[in-house]
């Protein structure tokens, strides 16, 4: 074999595979609304056992574990005819509450598709991609996906990481969730520290309603949650403010980091969290890279279009997130606190 066509059937090989995983995301949301992964989490089953349990066609039943068995998301045991799921599958597909939630994951990759249209307006002519024009799914799968590390990191290791803030919390603070999505972080600070007041901040009236609901619900007093431009708002003095995955995707980053700042007292603390990334492309040129980029490409930049400023997408890496915290947003401090396999962690201080 020629070195071309052993180069052809490398690229081959690794196209297959991505195509194979592309195909097979459908399939593991469908497992997940209808309980495959938590049916199989609970000990080997056949086809026609699960399909059972679960109430399905044991023939589509099947089809789906043979995919799934062939992905390495399920185990398959030949002489049994039978399917179950590793502790490590287990931890990530089970959905909520395990350590990582990738059926979480794949409901923001049917927000991509459905949005095509809208994309590629923006890239052919620079219009932004606002967040309220993205299918729900986007914001419900990124919060359970992210939701899984905030549950095993926020208050555990990151807040406790950050030089006496969670005294001052106990005590009692002023707090901000900049970007706050649906509130699901704004929410886990809130009922660990009742004597703190926190003020959840976003853009998307969908999102805060969605938030304002939640608070209710928990019956939570010392939160609330407001529209509002990260750039321009107005809620007060603040001891800490944290950014959870949403720096990335402002418009523009300085401004609202450089707001923030001065929103903060003396004393205070911004948490920033961003996907782990090293600071050039190269250094980002793997799985995890890869997933970032994608979600940088169809929901971070095209949010962050239409507007002047540093856009610093979602592979940033510390040295941009430096640039834009300390010599343009007004922090003198920045130190990193704290990794996992897909964050990096931040502390600044003024």
């Amino acid at each position: 074999m020629s070195d071309r066509d052993a180069d052809l059937n490398s690229f081959l090989d690794r196209a297959i595979g991505d195509l194979g995983a592309a195909m097979s995301a459908v399939l593991v949301c469908i497992g997940d609304e209808l309980g495959f992964y938590r049916e199989l989490a609970r000990g080997p089953l056949t086809p026609l056992e699960l399909a059972t349990r679960t109430g399905t066609a044991e023939r589509c039943v099947r089809e789906w574990l043979a995919n799934q068995a062939a992905g390495g998301y399920v185990e398959f045991e030949p002489a049994f005819d039978r399917y179950s799921l590793s502790a490590a599958q287990a931890a990530c597909l089970t959905g909520p509450g395990g350590s990582y939630d990738l059926p979480g994951a794949y409901r923001v990759v049917e927000d991509f598709f459905k949005v095509k249209q809208r994309a590629l307006e923006a890239y052919r002519t620079g219009e932004r991609l606002h967040w309220d024009e993205h299918q729900p799914s986007l914001f419900e799968g990124a919060e359970r996906f992210l939701g899984a590390t905030y549950r095993n990191h926020l208050l555990n290791d990151w807040l406790p990481a950050l030089d006496g803030l969670v005294d001052k919390l106990k005590a009692g603070a002023a707090a901000a969730d900049i970007g706050c999505g649906l509130g699901t972080s704004t929410l886990m600070m809130a009922q660990a520290f009742p004597g703190s007041e926190f003020v959840g901040i976003d853009s998307s009236p969908a999102a805060i309603e969605t938030a304002r609901l939640r608070a209710r619900e928990h019956g939570l007093n010392n939160v609330r949650f407001v529209v509002g431009d990260a750039a321009t708002y107005q809620e007060g003095e603040f001891d800490f403010v944290a950014f959870l995955n949403s720096l990335n995707s402002m418009q523009d980053p300085v401004a609202c980091v450089r707001h923030s700042f001065h929103q903060l007292r003396r004393d205070g603390h911004a948490l920033i969290v961003e996907p782990r990334a090293g600071d050039r492309v190269e250094d980002n040129l793997n799985p995890v890279g890869r997933m970032f980029y994608a979600a940088s490409a169809m929901v971070s930049v095209p949010n962050a279009l239409a507007a002047d400023g540093l856009k610093i997408g979602a592979q940033a890496g510390e040295r941009a997130l430096e640039e834009v915290l300390v010599e343009e947003g007004g922090f003198t401090r920045l130190r990193r606190v704290f990794d996992t396999p897909l964050s990096m962690v931040l502390e600044a201080r003024p």
